[in-house]
């Protein structure tokens, strides 16, 4: 295969400080974080007037999910519009990540008042599967493989 992995996802914050919480609640380390101010000797950047107006602003943040893969972050528009609701248009759906235990996984996210939106069950293509959300409501699988996932053993219908 030409890609190693998914290096990252990106989502716009509504409330930005809020979804870093979220995001270490989960476990997840900020890696990186980047404050307007680093562009203010850039004017070709979109980030130079912020830089003038809020430098001590974050602008880009990175959570690593697992070695090497992040959610990055940016703190949204006062005018940008809201994610739509599922299946409502083309494009992004959710991002997933795989845990070794589905069941200590729900029971470390309730305790860390995390609302679990579908409980786990095995899915289709017989891997676990668990739902959650952000706090801007961009939706999070949680999958946990069997010895008959499909994602591990393969599956093609013809």
């Amino acid at each position: 295969m030409l890609f190693q992995s998914i290096m990252h996802v990106t989502f716009f914050a509504k409330d930005l400080h809020a979804t870093m919480a979220f995001y270490e609640k989960l476990g997840c380390q900020m890696k990186m974080a980047v404050k307007y101010k680093a562009y203010a000797n850039r004017p070709d950047s979109p980030y130079y007037e912020q830089a003038k107006q809020t430098p001590e602003a974050y602008c880009i943040v990175y959570f690593e999910v697992a070695p090497g893969q992040f959610i990055e972050l940016y703190p949204a528009s006062l005018n940008q519009k809201p994610h739509p609701a599922f299946n409502e248009q083309i494009g992004y759906s959710h991002f997933g990540v795989v845990v070794a235990d589905i069941q200590k996984t729900r029971a470390f996210l309730i305790e860390k008042g995390v609302d679990i939106d579908v409980e786990p069950k095995i899915g289709n293509s017989h891997t676990w599967q668990m739902w959650i959300h952000d706090p801007d409501g961009n939706r999070i699988e949680i999958m946990q493989y069997t010895k008959d996932s499909y994602q591990v053993i393969g599956h093609i219908d013809e």
